[in-house]
């Protein structure tokens, strides 16, 4: 399939090579003072190492016209500010390119030498000057195996790793350095979006395929730890997507076809002060695994908007929006196998339903701004399960979920920079709803020939509607000594809720942090961060009713982190940046299976809910490591990056002083990035992962025998909880395009291919049954029907390290 594939693309690309035609693009944009949001003027931004460029005018606007296609590093220069590169920028015919530059003051004090260089290699802040790492639009687009999903392609960055055990990489769940899926954030141009993936496990955030729309993504930053105090219910990390606005120069889009998916971008303006983006995306993998005659039918549509209008030079109104309609449903295939057999049984039926709607008001005041976000966001999710995949027979039920989460959100934050003081403070409201009908038949009752009682039945029944307030107030201030060489910054912030038994108490999530750096030269920086952070417990948990239909979970503490992280940033020439970190994460109040004995920070890796049950907020973890990072970006038409991390991830069960390896405790994270552009439009990326073992429990042999039949899936030895691991983890992607510039559009058509070196993937095993040849039921020890307890089945373990390889051949046009 790889060789048939290849060849294709070649012959495409030879076929239309005579077509090229080397026309010109446009680069616009906008520059802003990065702490007062003014826009500047007289800004010079050129093409780097050419004559080529532009000067802001009174709106800080530029344009660069008859720029030759391909891709440049552009840098923005103004005097008293530090000069700023935007790099890989890519020039086509087909699209004007919109870009956004936020530049710093270059302050010095008296006696003291100024640090000005260009340090636009450094994504750290005065807020967070260490854990922080950035990727580009065109980094993510031109990702091998990403397949223009930001949450794969994010896996290249240090300490960031993925659904350990999943088949072949399947799931989207984002790890980092050892934390729980939901340990996460996720902020679209600053409105929360708690769900980023199709088919989300609730309760989590992980899902097959990322919802967000790449055309739509100037870039991506991501802090690992010293959280900017204004985000909250963050443990491990906050993403923060930066949205492009649309053109003002002209209506343009794009179409992307691809093997699995068709999505429609469209941008442009009304008028002179309003701009928007719209998007609309449609999968068919559904048709191409029917074509495969594999028996699961997943079929999603998302949809995304952004309108910005400005009312006048200081006041700006953005709309968003973004959304999700899954459905992920069964066939019986054609050829039946253990592996098919299996995926029928054991997964449940999806569907789901998201969006989140927002408004951003922002005013720009003397040396600052404020923002106030008001937004919107439902998860509706229906699970389906009965046994032996018997669709519709209730009598075989074994789950039936219904819940939806509705959080209706306030945020309020101002500001300011004055004499090299930068502080912001704000508060956040919202009311929260959340409602759950849940039937969940975890074993049925066994007896034997005798009528003798093996096991009884576990049914968990609930109906709950819950609706509550929460509050939050932060404050921040940081501030750069000795001419900006020392940088400090302190942040303070309290969470509150009307729901938990002790959520009005605001010492309870009281989280200070405090971070500092120190630039010892232009090249070198130390720094060093300490902080506190709280997370609510998930709406699952909260709304769980026991039999009696009591809220069992009301006494639940808000999940403590604790970080200290301390590194070292090296910058030997502009482009390059090379870091090293050691960080420790202590985990307190963590929620504990009562059921299971387990710790919920190990749940998310599988689709469903979590949750759905009474815990001990009692749990105790601790993950530790160091990791390296070596960046350069585009410089001869080269770029790469290498990252690796070494770290161990522990929580305890019902047994605080007892820790057992994580979920995620690979141990081991190895990414290597390398790119190489050519000249007529050609461009090949390659890209290798590496993870450790993930650890995993083995089957308890008599109890999955006795259920296998009515679970579809293997009982777990909780006694022998993750004491065994998998083998390690290693994929080889690549990716080779070919622009074509045209008058007024460009074609791009792309090859990329998932584990091309066809590697074993090594996933969980799965336990099954032998079925009868003609697939009419289980075959038996004795020949006779299956038994109640399961005595007579012939119990098959999969091994399940089969390799998966995902070639995708597709196209993009730009217009």
């Amino acid at each position: 399939m790889i060789r048939f594939f290849s060849l294709l693309f070649l012959y495409l690309g030879f076929v239309f090579s005579p077509l090229w035609a080397q026309n010109t693009g446009i680069l616009t944009g906008t520059v802003r003072d990065k702490n007062t949001q003014e826009l500047l003027v007289g800004v010079a931004v050129a093409i780097e190492g050419t004559s080529t460029g532009s000067i802001t005018d009174l709106n800080g606007y530029f344009k660069i016209a008859g720029v030759p296609t391909g891709s440049y590093n552009i840098q923005a220069t103004f005097v008293g500010y530090k000069p700023t590169t935007k790099y890989n920028i890519v020039v086509t015919s087909g699209n004007v390119n919109e870009l956004s530059f936020e530049m710093e003051e270059a302050v010095s004090e008296l006696g003291e030498i100024q640090v000005v260089a260009d340090r636009s290699a450094s994504v750290a802040t005065i807020e967070t000057p260490n854990s922080i790492q950035r990727l580009t639009t065109e980094e993510i687009r031109s990702k091998p195996g990403g397949n223009f999903d930001i949450s794969r392609v994010v896996q290249v960055l240090p300490g960031v790793g993925g659904t350990s055990g999943s088949v072949g990489g399947f799931r989207n769940d984002i790890i980092i350095r050892g934390g729980a899926p939901n340990e996460n954030v996720y902020y679209l141009d600053g409105i929360e979006i708690p769900v980023i993936n199709h088919f989300a496990t609730q309760g989590s955030a992980g899902g097959p395929t990322g919802i967000l729309n790449v055309s739509f993504i100037e870039d991506v930053t991501l802090s690992s730890s010293g959280f900017d105090a204004r985000y909250d219910n963050a443990l491990s990390s906050v993403f923060q997507f930066k949205q492009k606005e649309g053109s003002l120069e002209k209506f343009q889009g794009n179409v992307r076809l691809s093997a699995t998916e068709l999505a429609l971008t469209n941008e442009g303006h009304i008028g002179k002060k309003t701009t928007f983006l719209t998007s609309v995306r449609r999968s068919y993998l559904q048709f191409l695994f029917q074509a495969i005659d594999l028996p699961i039918r997943p079929n999603y549509w998302d949809f995304q908007y952004k309108v910005v209008h400005r009312f006048n030079s200081k006041t700006t109104l953005t709309a968003i929006g973004v959304g999700a309609i899954d459905e992920f449903s069964f066939a019986v295939p054609r050829r039946s196998t253990p592996e098919k057999e299996y995926a029928l049984r054991s997964n449940p039926s999806i569907n789901q339903w998201n969006y989140t709607i927002g408004l951003s008001l922002k005013h720009l005041i003397n040396n600052g701004y404020w923002n106030i976000a008001l937004s919107r966001n439902v998860f509706d999710n229906a699970l389906d399960r009965f046994e032996d995949n018997q669709q519709g027979d209730e009598s075989r039920r074994m789950l039936k979920a219904r819940s939806q989460e509705i959080e209706n959100k306030l945020r309020i934050d101002v500001n300011k920079f004055n004499n090299g003081w930068k502080y912001s403070f704000g508060v956040m409201a919202q009311f929260v709803e959340f409602g759950n009908s849940l039937f969940n038949r975890l074993q049925r009752q066994i007896v034997d020939v005798n009528n003798v009682l093996l096991q009884p039945e576990i049914l968990i029944t609930a109906n709950t509607q819950i609706n509550f307030f929460r509050f939050g107030a932060f404050g921040q201030v940081s501030k750069g000594f000795f001419g900006n060489r020392l940088n400090l910054s302190l942040g303070v912030r309290t969470d509150m809720n009307t729901f938990t038994t002790t959520g009005m108490n605001p010492l309870e999530t009281f989280s200070p942090r405090f971070s500092a750096s120190y630039a010892i030269s232009d090249k070198w920086t130390v720094s060093a961060s300490i902080g506190r952070y709280y997370k609510i417990p998930i709406y699952t948990v909260l709304g769980f009713r026991d039999a009696s239909g009591t809220l069992v979970n009301r006494d639940n503490r808000y999940m403590q982190s604790d970080h200290l992280v301390t590194g070292i940033e090296f910058l030997p020439r502009p482009g390059t940046r090379i870091t090293l970190e050691g960080f420790y994460k202590q985990y307190n109040d963590y929620p504990v299976s009562i059921r299971e004995g387990v710790s919920l920070a190990n749940q998310g890796g599988n689709f469903g809910a979590i949750g759905n049950e009474q815990v001990f907020s009692s749990g105790k973890g601790r993950s530790y490591g160091i990791e390296i990072f070596f960046q350069q970006k585009l410089v001869n038409n080269l770029f790469f990056a290498v990252s690796y991390t070494l770290f161990k991830s522990e929580f305890s069960g019902l047994d605080p002083n007892r820790f057992i390896a994580s979920a995620w405790d690979t141990r081991h994270l190895l990414s290597g990035l390398l790119g190489r552009k050519f000249k007529r439009g050609w461009e090949i990326g390659l890209r290798y992962r590496f993870a450790g073992g993930a650890p995993f429990t083995p089957f308890d042999l008599i109890a999955s025998q006795r259920n296998y039949a009515s679970l579809g899936v293997g009982v777990l030895d909780l006694a022998r909880y993750n004491t065994e691991r998998l083998g390690s983890f290693n994929q080889f992607d690549f990716r080779v395009d070919k622009k074509w510039n045209f008058r007024g559009f460009t074609l791009d058509l792309f090859l990329d291919v998932s584990n091309a070196l066809v590697l074993p993937n090594p996933a969980f095993p799965q336990y099954t049954f032998q079925r009868l040849p003609d697939n009419s039921g289980f075959a038996t020890t004795d020949g006779t029907p299956l038994r109640s307890d399961g005595s007579n089945a012939i119990p098959l373990i999969l091994r399940n390290d089969d390799p998966t390889v995902l070639p995708t051949l597709g196209f993009i046009i730009e217009y």
